[in-house]
């Protein structure tokens, strides 16, 4: 029994690798193929009218003092947020961007700066859902006090499927692009070997523009939303014979 138990151990300690020694490497699969490698790459475009609007909104105070012009600024930003959730913008779609403090001074010849004042600022980024009351809150927000608004930025809220429809356009693009290929090489397409995608991505559109329309006295600002591309580019690898 003792001896069937020393060979059993020594059978063990023959098997098993050395302390520290790493595992021999697997070697990566390499695809071979008979005939010709053929790389494409195409690219699948769609288009959505954008239905979320990101602008930047916020109060802008100057003081004699720094303290004044914090309280002076924090009293009409609380006016703009105020309207914006009488307006109906959920908290998670206000986010504060900048808050900043800053002196001024004047400078003459010869003389040293002096001191003439402090500059408040305070800007929240504000996503609007509806773009089409997008204007008509900004107006609410400058009668509140809100003298800084810059953008729109649109995009897309859920672009994932027109991000698919761009993918099977690729797809296609490229599958005729190498079956050209083949044809203008006196050949024919036998399969696809490997498909990669390199990111899909919104090309920018033109600035789009915060307009006004005049209504007897009264002026509305006006967003055109416009439309949007979408696009999505693969490459992709055929065999052809």
């Amino acid at each position: 029994m003792k001896h069937a138990f020393l060979a059993a151990a020594a059978l063990v300690a023959f098997a098993a690798p050395a302390v520290g020694q790493s595992p021999s490497p697997v070697p990566p699969f390499v695809q071979t193929i008979s005939g010709t490698r053929l790389d494409v790459s195409a690219t699948g475009e769609v288009s959505r009218i954008p239905d979320i609007a990101i602008i930047s909104a916020g109060v802008m105070t100057r003081s004699a003092s720094a303290t004044a012009a914090i309280s002076e600024n924090a009293a009409r930003m609380e006016r703009v947020r105020e309207a914006l959730k009488r307006a109906g913008i959920p908290d998670r779609d206000i986010q504060t961007s900048n808050i900043s403090l800053n002196p001024e001074y004047r400078y003459q010849e010869n003389q040293p700066p002096q001191l003439v004042g402090y500059t408040a600022s305070n800007t929240v980024n504000v996503r609007f859902r509806d773009i089409r009351n997008t204007g008509r809150i900004l107006d609410a927000l400058v009668a509140q006090g809100a003298n800084q608004i810059n953008g729109p930025n649109l995009t897309i809220d859920k672009p994932e499927t027109a991000l698919d429809e761009a993918r099977t356009k690729a797809v296609a693009a490229g599958r005729a692009r190498a079956e050209l290929y083949a044809r203008a090489l006196g050949m024919r397409v036998v399969r696809l070997l490997s498909v990669s995608e390199g990111g899909g991505y919104s090309v920018p559109p033109p600035m789009p523009m915060m307009r006004a329309e005049a209504r007897g006295m009264a002026a509305d600002t006006k967003i055109d939303p416009g439309e949007q591309q979408l696009q999505v580019t693969i490459a992709m690898s055929f065999e052809l014979q």
